[in-house]
């Protein structure tokens, strides 16, 4: 329930931001002032604010957001030698990857996950599970934090949000094309939209917006690559490689909420259509791309 309030209100909150901006920027409405034709300018600044403002605000809210949803509790003075260890360990693959210090924090759940978020470089947050304590030994641990590290690393949050943004405005510009042919040519409507531009704009929305997830996610595989390799190259790849078998042997679904899900070291399971929408790649192909890797 507290998940669900706090989807909710973030949401809220986000689009009320993007209205006010809108007002400001002086939108009023998508239609030419005859009430006839699509004012495409106008279009394309409503979809570009609404498309890249809420993968931008979702970004900049994302350690906050984090910390909630998983209840991650940041490690401010360490109180034992696990915490002493995780702080230590991800201090110097920080300064080994030219980054600044991002906030470490645990966070109970069963599975064995970690994950990395946070608007910039210097001001990130990397968290690890219980489960991942409890299960893994402490190698597997460095070589997963340093996976974590390297998304900070390569600014996987940001690039993950701008392609993101790009694909939203895609979406929303193009139903609303759709949506206004469809009221004019076939509904013939004259003036204004009638039910059937909203309707119309609507269901092109849902479609656009499945085949725009299959784009997204491809990325989000792409860089799962990339970050085995940076932890490799970080930790040494026998442990990265370790650390991947040891989710293999133990995988389940993650317990991570859906909007950290992308963000975790261990992905969902999927297989034929299905895996076009899974974050992350088959952990045998990531082992596969390590063997083959340099590190």
């Amino acid at each position: 329930m507290k998940r669900i309030f706090l989807f909710l209100a973030t949401n809220l909150a986000i689009v009320i931001v993007l209205s006010v901006t809108l007002r400001l920027l002086g939108f009023e409405r998508i239609l030419d002032e005859q009430g006839t034709g699509l004012d495409l300018n106008s279009l394309l600044l409503f979809a570009a604010v609404f498309g890249f403002g809420g993968s931008f605000i979702s970004l900049a809210m994302s350690k906050w957001t984090a910390k909630r949803l998983t209840g991650a509790q940041v490690i401010e003075m360490p109180r034992n030698a696990q915490e002493h260890w995780l702080v230590s360990t991800v201090q110097q693959q920080a300064k080994a990857a030219g980054i600044g210090m991002p906030e470490v924090a645990i966070y109970h759940a069963p599975d064995i996950n970690a994950f990395a978020t946070g608007m910039s470089k210097n001001d990130a947050l990397v968290a690890v599970s219980t489960g991942l304590l409890n299960s893994m030994s402490q190698d597997e641990a460095e070589a997963v934090l340093a996976h974590e590290v390297s998304h900070v690393a390569n600014g996987d949050m940001v690039t993950l949000a701008l392609i993101q943004g790009v694909v939203n405005t895609f979406v929303i510009f193009i139903s609303r094309v759709i949506g206004h042919t469809v009221d004019r040519v076939i509904f013939k409507t004259e003036h204004g939209h009638g039910p059937a531009f909203w309707i119309t704009a609507i269901i092109a929305e849902v479609i656009l917006g499945i085949l725009a997830t299959i784009i997204v996610m491809w990325f989000s595989r792409q860089r799962e690559y990339r970050a085995d390799a940076g932890g490799a190259s970080l930790a040494g790849r026998e442990k990265m490689i370790a650390a991947l078998q040891r989710l293999q042997m133990t995988v389940k679904q993650p317990h991570l909420p859906d909007q950290l899900a992308a963000f975790g070291i261990a992905g969902g399971i999927g297989s034929g259509l299905k895996s076009l929408f899974m974050s992350h790649p088959p952990l045998e192909d990531r082992i596969a791309a390590l063997r083959e890797s340099r590190y």
